[in-house]
Parts: structure tokens; C-alpha cells; sequence
């Protein structure tokens, strides 16, 4: 049996052919998040992989529905697997705000799901890193969002000669639009066009924008000028204090097609223009009041950043590095008499911290040493009869070729020098 279309196999290195994912990769992917967004003082949260149907209709309408993994399920509730973790962040946040003092910053790795065409670096799965403060207004909340993302990237060996951020604000398209057009029903149809302005034929962007209204030279020399507001001013100086000015950029290119953002917006691309947006987000302020039914009136903004697109950055700059799963210690049971004494051995140096392996069934010494080779050890380890009586352990490094002998208490000492304590009652 192959799997569904549009889903991924994710195999440890090495991995059986080019086209394959790696599980190594993605837990390095993830870890670099983690570790970023922690040392910014976010927390990590989560929420279900399936959701009911109308937390998605309520924030993007109807039209959404056939982009969803959808279903009645056997309570006759109308649900869909996430396409998307911000309704069920501003859902969370809702319901539980009080609990929580302000600024709320929260992040996860969620797996997403959209039932929509495959295409370059966009499958009908992907997990994806998302960011978000809730209920602060102020501008310096923004400039934290974006140093938050670029320093996601700087910690997978990014540089900014490899990305830009493109700073744009909705604001600025909201003044735009209602000096030309009141109707406010329009309104999302022209940030559709303007979103895709870069990816569509002039043509085709020109009679979309004459319907609404508007013209394509006009709405050209506004992203040409691309005048920063107060609020991107802020931002930018903010940016700069912290020595991350050469990562952004003012570009009214950007605005973002989802309806709620209202603020700053702000998408994460390749230098070299190959690949699709690498991340994006914006200021939301007004979803989670929409997402209460006007209970609760938070401000908020955040930021996504899937992993297709960004796998495939790192492997064309050559920036994965060669995961290695060496075993620390391969345990060679040459004595079957001594196969619990080796147990115990194993389990005293796995509780130290080391990654070790052994034959699980009686094998010839030759291959269990092979064994060790393949899965590129660093040390072995057996255990001999002593002389003098008791059991004495003889550890080798395969890299020196230098043997010990020890008791095995001071065998496990040499073998896990620096490691943690046990970790096992």
C-alpha cells in the first residue's frame, strides 16, 4: 500500500532515497525553534488536531470549506482536522485569558492539514512554528514577533544574505482602499488580487483590479513609494537597536490575503527569489473579540513558519548538517553465562546518559563487533570472568584502538564521563 498523495514518510538517516524526508532533519528543525522560542520567554502550548467545522467558517467563511479535511462524525458534529492553529489559539485564549497574566506569549508546532492542489513547497500536510502575543498593542510587540522569527532562522545557520523580511502594514492598505472605495464588501476581494500580484500576469491582475474599481498604475505607485507608517517606524528602530536592520525591508508587496490582519504584516523570503514565502504573520487585534462572539477583546499577532519550504532552503544552501546516530557504547556479550550481568551493565550506562546497544539474542562475537561498526560506536564494551573471581569489564574506543580494564563501576564512570545522572527511580 502507498500513502495518501499530498502526505509525507519521514524515515531516520540515512534515508532510503533522495526524495524521502528525514525524521532526524525535522527533529533539528524543531529543536532550533524550541530553543529559540523559549529563550524569548515563550511557552509552549497545543490543542487538538480536529476541531468542530465552524471555528473556521466563523473567522474565514464559508468559501474555506473546500480547502478542509472534513466530516460528520458519529455524534453528528460537523468537524475538520486544523488547516490552520490560529482559531484554535484565539478559541484557547477565550476561554481561559483570565488565567493568564498579559502579555500572553505562547508558541507550537502543530500538524496542519489543507485538502487543496499539491504544488512546490506546499503538500496537503506540514507542521509548521507558530508564534503569538496576546494582549499587547504597542508596536514594540511587533518588532519582538519579527526578531523572534529571524532569529528562528539565524539558529539553522541562516545569514541575511540567504533571507529578507518584507515589511508592509494593513493600515496603510486600509487608507489606500477607502480613499478610493467605500464599499467595504470589496475589501477582501482587493487584497486577494493584491496578494497575488507578484505570482499573477499583469493582465489578469489589471481587469480583477478595474472591476473593483481600481487601477493596476495606481496601485503600483503606492507599492513603489511604500511609505512606512508610525507603527513600521517604530519597528524598524526597534530592529535596528538590536543589530537586525540588514534582515528587513519596507515592501507594500506584502498584505497578506487572510481578512483578519489589521496591522503590521510581514512575509519571510529567499534572497535568491527560488522558493515560495519561507514564513509570514501580522497583527490580528481584532480575531479573538470575532472568535468569543465579542466576549473577550484582545489584541494580538503572530507568525507562521511551515517546514516544507524551509527543508527545502536549508538542503539547496547546504545547511543540514550530517546527522549522525552513533552509539555511544556497543555492549559485546561474548559469554552468554554473563548476559544478565551485561543487562545490567547496559541499564547502568543508559541511566548515565549514554545511547547503547547490544545483540538481542545469542550472536557470534565477529558480528556482534560488526554490529558495532555499522552503527558507528564510539566504545565497547563486554564483561570477563576475573581470575580472581567477580566480573571485570574490558571497554575499547574505536577510535584509538586503546583498551581498558576495569570494575564495572568505574568502566561506567570512564564510559559517561559528563553525563547526567540516572534517570530512572
Amino acid at each position: 500500500m502507498e500513502r495518501l498523495p499530498g502526505f509525507r514518510d519521514f524515515y531516520p538517516e540515512p534515508v532510503p532515497h533522495e526524495d524521502a524526508w528525514s525524521a532526524d532533519a525535522r527533529h533539528y528543525i524543531f529543536d532550533r525553534w524550541r530553543s529559540t522560542a523559549r529563550r524569548y520567554g515563550f511557552r509552549e502550548y497545543d490543542g487538538p488536531p480536529l476541531e468542530a467545522l465552524e471555528l473556521y467558517t466563523a473567522k474565514s467563511g464559508e468559501e474555506i470549506v473546500g480547502q478542509l479535511y472534513h466530516f460528520v462524525d458519529k455524534g453528528e458534529r460537523a468537524v475538520a482536522l486544523r488547516p490552520e492553529m490560529t482559531p484554535t489559539l484565539a478559541r484557547m485564549v477565550a476561554a481561559c485569558e483570565r488565567n493568564y497574566k498579559k502579555p500572553i506569549k505562547w508558541f507550537a508546532i502543530p500538524q496542519l492539514f489543507r485538502y487543496e492542489r499539491q504544488q512546490k513547497g506546499r503538500l496537503r500536510e506540514h507542521f509548521q512554528f507558530n508564534a503569538d502575543i496576546i494582549g499587547e498593542a504597542d508596536p514594540a510587540a511587533d518588532a519582538e514577533m519579527i526578531a523572534l522569527l529571524i532569529d528562528s532562522l539565524r539558529a539553522l545557520r541562516l545569514t541575511a544574505e540567504d533571507f529578507v523580511l518584507r515589511l508592509s502594514s494593513r493600515r496603510a492598505w486600509q487608507q489606500f482602499f477607502f480613499q478610493r472605495c467605500p464599499d467595504m464588501a470589496k475589501a477582501y476581494d482587493f487584497y486577494q488580487i493584491i496578494d497575488k500580484l507578484e505570482r499573477e500576469e499583469s493582465s489578469v491582475s489589471r481587469a480583477k483590479l478595474t472591476s473593483l474599481g481600481f487601477t493596476l498604475d495606481d496601485v503600483r505607485a503606492f507599492i513603489q513609494a511604500s511609505q512606512p507608517t508610525a507603527e513600521l517606524e517604530v519597528v524598524l528602530k526597534n530592529l535596528g537597536a538590536r543589530g537586525l536592520a540588514d534582515f528587513v525591508k519596507i515592501d507594500y508587496n506584502v498584505v497578506r490575503g487572510l481578512a483578519y490582519y489589521t496591522g503590521v504584516v510581514f512575509e519571510a523570503f529567499d534572497r535568491k527569489g527560488q522558493f515560495r514565502a519561507i514564513a509570514g504573520g501580522g497583527r490580528y487585534d481584532d480575531l479573538v473579540k470575532r472568535m468569543s462572539a465579542g466576549k473577550v477583546d484582545l489584541p494580538a499577532l503572530g507568525f507562521g513558519m511551515g517546514d516544507v519550504i524551509l527543508c527545502e532552503l536549508l538542503q539547496a544552501r547546504g545547511l543540514l548538517p550530517k546527522f549522525d546516530a552513533a552509539v555511544d557504547v556497543f555492549c559485546l556479550i561474548e559469554d552468554e553465562s554473563l548476559r544478565p550481568e551485561c543487562l545490567q551493565l547496559i541499564a547502568q550506562l543508559r541511566d548515565a546518559g549514554s545511547v547503547v546497544d547490544y545483540c538481542l539474542t545469542p550472536t557470534r562475537p565477529d558480528k556482534q563487533f560488526k554490529r558495532a561498526l555499522e552503527l558507528n560506536a564510539t566504545h565497547t564494551a563486554k564483561l570477563e570472568r576475573a581470575p580472581a573471581g567477580g566480573v571485570i569489564a574490558r571497554s575499547k574506543d574505536l577510535r584509538s584502538r586503546t583498551e581498558q580494564l576495569a570494575s564495572v563501576a568505574e568502566t561506567v564512570s570512564l564510559l559517561c564521563p559528563g553525563k547526567g545522572a540516572a534517570t530512572n527511580p
